[in-house]
Order: structure tokens, then sequence, then C-alpha cells
């Protein structure tokens, strides 16, 4: 007797169809959030081994911290954003050749390349998209690839402050997820580009809604992102302390964070 093969009727087809769209449906958020996980845990890993890298270069130099100021540094306290060095996101001049860390617009992190080894260790996979909106406004060629590996923001108030005074390392910021390379710059009077709140009573001024940055704030809190709204992420900031240890912080406007996490030893107005 033989047999006749039945093809899927069209509604058949539909139901298929119907179920994978379904099972896509569920499965994708979950996909995003392991992926961001992922890219969450690939920062804070390349977050201690900078740390280790600080390590390294403190028991080199006499347990100060990198100088990331050009000049007034014998004055007490040293003057921020005096001559600024290290404050941008670059790694080479417009020629290819790698910069040096008094060179305009280099990256803090040249100046722990030696410790550090590897530059991709100062870089995120959450960084990049920001690295697209970054390279654009900051005139850096446009090209993002510039500053892929210029992830982190570093506490310049640190500079040339002898670790082994500075009380409880477990406090103390050394670097973290920022848009700004060098986060305490511009914070002598109005704190605006730190965690902890400004004199108008809420951090991060500078990037929030009437700021002059208002196109980088979603690049701070850029870990495990819940809300899509301009100025409130729901997400997360990864912090390196001057221990060695990195924790994540929820977004937050600075009720929670403490000044004393930068300024130690209350150099700093």
């Amino acid at each position: 007797m033989a047999r006749h093969s039945r093809a899927f009727t069209l509604i058949e087809l539909l139901v298929v169809i119907s179920i994978i769209a379904i099972l896509m449906a569920i499965l994708m958020p979950a996909l995003s959030r392991v992926r961001e996980q992922a890219q969450d845990n690939v920062c804070r890993a390349n977050l201690k081994s900078i740390g280790l890298g600080i390590m390294m270069y403190l028991q080199d130099s006499n347990f100060l911290m990198p100088n990331v100021y050009t000049r007034n540094m014998n004055a007490t306290p040293p003057i921020p954003n005096d001559t600024a060095q290290s404050n941008g996101h670059l790694w080479w001049d417009a020629a290819g050749r790698p910069l040096r860390p008094s060179d305009n617009n280099s990256y803090w992190g040249i100046g722990l390349l030696e410790y550090v080894k590897e530059r991709k260790v100062f870089g995120c996979p959450g960084f990049r998209t920001f690295a697209e909106t970054l390279a654009k406004d900051l005139l850096y060629g446009g090209d993002p690839k510039l500053i892929y590996v210029s992830a982190f923001g570093l506490n310049g108030w640190l500079s040339l402050e002898n670790a082994v005074r500075l009380p409880h390392h477990s406090e103390v910021v050394v670097a973290h997820d920022h848009m700004e390379p060098r986060m305490e710059n511009g914070n002598t009077a109005g704190n605006s580009d730190m965690l902890f709140p400004s004199p108008t009573g809420i951090n991060l001024n500078h990037y929030r809604k009437g700021g002059a940055r208002v196109n980088w704030y979603r690049g701070i809190f850029r870990h495990n992102i819940r809300n899509r709204s301009d100025f409130e992420t729901g997400g997360t900031l990864n912090i390196l302390w001057l221990d060695g240890h990195v924790t994540s912080l929820r977004e937050t406007t600075g009720e929670d964070v403490l000044k004393k996490w930068y300024d130690p030893l209350k150099k700093h107005p």
C-alpha cells in the first residue's frame, strides 16, 4: 500500500513560526543580560589588573601615586587643574606615534603601561558604544577605535600622594568607569564630575540635564542598564580601590557616596 507524505498546512506553518517568535522574545532579553554581564566581568577584571599594575608602580616610586599635573606640584596641597596633563583619551598622536604622559590629550594609562603591559587592559567592551560619541564630540578624528582602550577615569586628587600615608586603602577610590578620563577635573569648586554631591546637592551635574556633557551621562553607569531614559539608567559603575579590590555601585545622585573616598586627607575644597 503506497504512502503519501503530507505537507504542512499554512496554518501549521504559522503556528510553528509563532511559537519560534514567542521563544525568541523570551530568550533575547536573557541573552542580552548574559552579554551585559560578560562585558561587566571583563571590565572588572581589567580594573583589577590595573590595580596590580599600580601596586607595582608604587613599589618602584617610593609609594607616590602617578603625577597627573605638570607644575605647582610643590605647593601644599598640589594645585589641581593647573596645566593638567594626562587629561585626555589618546594613546597616539595624529601620526600614530605613542604619546607621553605630558602630551596634550594623553590618557593617564600611558604612565602605567610599563607595569600593566597591554593597552587593552584599559579597555571595556561596555565602553565602545560611548567611545563613538566621545570620539566625535571631542574631535579625536571621529574614530572611536582611538579610545576603545581609554575606558576608565582616574582620581587625579591622589597625584603624588604617598600611598602609605593614606588611611583605609579599601576606602580610597583610584579609578572607575567614567566618561571623564580624570574625573576630578574642574571640581575644585563645583565637584561636577565626581560621584559625591556637589554644593547643589546632586552629583555629576555636568552630565545631567542642562549640563555641558549631557550626551555622556549614559556612559557613566553603563553596566546592567535597566532604564532607557536620558538621565536614568538603573545601571552600575565599577570602582577600583587603593587596596586593589573592585566593587560595583548602583546609579546614584550621590547621597550614599563619601567625598573622603576621593580626598582621604581632606586637601581639596
